[in-house]
């Protein structure tokens, strides 16, 4: 009977044995799960770094903490790379990242060369692209893609905001200085189309290769145009030495109106609002429009020591509503996930159940606003009055005048 008994405890402690073997690895293999991996891909060190680059990283990783780290028990990792605006080179880590590393998404761009051949990749291999912003007209439009998806502004909101904020509605003249790249080229043309259709006139354009450190010649140019607006197509450093200069020549005490179409809070506080007063900006978040934003800018600039912007903050609505919808349709699966990505509103601390359209694009409410004078500032940080919120399908491209052949199924 004795024996019985010690045969019995050698069995159920063997037993137990078992059972917390198996526990501890169900464990292990819960945490040697593959991880989902996101790529950002962006301007890391370049003109446009300030705008995007670590910053973007930054977003992404709060949006990461927001979900809790991981999703569907697996954790979630980040790899990072510069692109250095050449589609050639974005195109070699897009497919290094899908082929080899086991990225499932890639986020930001911001880059419309770079992001129209990521896009093509991202199709062939069934992966998925959120630029935050670009501005070619071809991403979401005659070689838009079910794989990729625009969040934040485009060349035609920019110019669509932009013209009607800055010439109101009277007919006016402009000139335009342009950066000679695909982007460039694609928001002078639709701004040009814009200001004819309201009557106005285009005088003439300058294009400049990006870098450039004077743009003495090209402001010479458009102030003997006799144009009331100088339309500046352009970003980044190039767009805050143009500002600067555009001062220097008192451009403004001339009695025209320099128009940068896609300045920034960063470029405000570069050039000073002694110099950026008045001039407008288009996107989508700004941290001073409650007090939501604020807190969510609070917790960017302790992590990285300054504020964010728009690209920055869309990075992150993107990111989260990625990692939502792969948790909620249970799978890593680029087509359950984009399914999930189009059928499920976007809601995050800015943004209010904005859906996806067929091209890709987001279509979330968009502000028209204008940099503040000195005077009108009540602390450093206070850059913006909010003119107008404008509802993504008043904003964007009309879904009748798309070219993008999914919007035809």
């Amino acid at each position: 009977m004795k024996a019985s008994r010690t045969l019995w405890k050698g069995v159920t402690m063997a037993a137990a044995a078992v059972v917390a073997l198996l526990a501890q690895t169900d464990i292990g293999a819960a945490q040697t799960a593959a991880p989902i991996k996101i790529g950002i891909l962006n301007d890391q060190s370049g003109v446009y770094s300030s705008i995007t680059g670590p910053g973007s990283v930054a977003a992404a990783r709060l949006a990461i903490a927001d979900i809790g780290g991981s999703v569907l028990g697996r954790p979630v990792e980040i790899v990072v790379a510069d692109h250095q605006h050449k589609p050639d080179l974005g195109s070699t880590i897009a497919r290094e990242w899908f082929d080899v590393q086991g990225v499932d998404a890639i986020f930001d761009i911001y880059s419309s060369g770079v992001s129209l051949a990521v896009q093509r990749i991202a199709e062939d291999k069934n992966k998925l692209l959120v630029v935050s912003m670009a501005s070619s007209a071809l991403i979401g439009g005659k070689q838009c893609s079910a794989n990729g998806m625009q969040w934040a502004n485009d060349g035609y909101v920019v110019s669509n905001l932009t013209v009607r904020g800055s010439a109101g509605s009277a007919p006016t003249s402009w000139f335009f200085i342009t950066v000679d790249y695909t982007a460039g080229h694609s928001i002078e043309a639709d701004a040009s189309r814009m200001i004819k259709a309201a009557g106005g006139t285009v005088l003439g354009a300058v294009r400049f290769p990006i870098g450039s450190p004077d743009f003495s010649s090209f402001l010479l140019r458009a102030q003997s145009s006799g144009a009331k607006n100088i339309g500046f197509v352009g970003g980044g450093a190039d767009m805050i030495n143009a500002m600067k200069q555009a001062d220097e020549f008192g451009i403004r005490a001339a009695g025209q109106r320099f128009v940068p179409f896609s300045m920034t809070t960063v470029d405000i506080t570069a050039v000073g609002s002694q110099v950026a007063a008045g001039m407008p900006l288009v996107l989508s978040f700004y941290w001073g429009e409650n007090e939501a934003t604020q807190r969510w800018a609070d917790r960017f600039k302790q992590a990285t020591g300054r504020l964010p912007t728009d690209p920055q903050a869309n990075v992150y609505s993107a990111v989260l509503h990625y990692l939502k919808s792969v948790q909620a349709a249970g799978t890593r699966d680029t087509a359950a996930v984009l399914a999930k990505m189009r059928a499920t509103p976007v809601e995050d601390f800015f943004t209010r159940g904005a859906r996806i359209r067929a091209d890709g694009r987001l279509m979330r409410d968009v502000f028209y606003a204008e940099a503040k004078a000195p005077g009108q500032m009540r602390n450093p940080d206070d850059l913006l009055t909010l003119i107008s919120r404008v509802p993504g399908e008043q904003a964007f491209t009309p879904e009748q005048q798309s070219e993008c052949p999914l919007m035809r199924r």
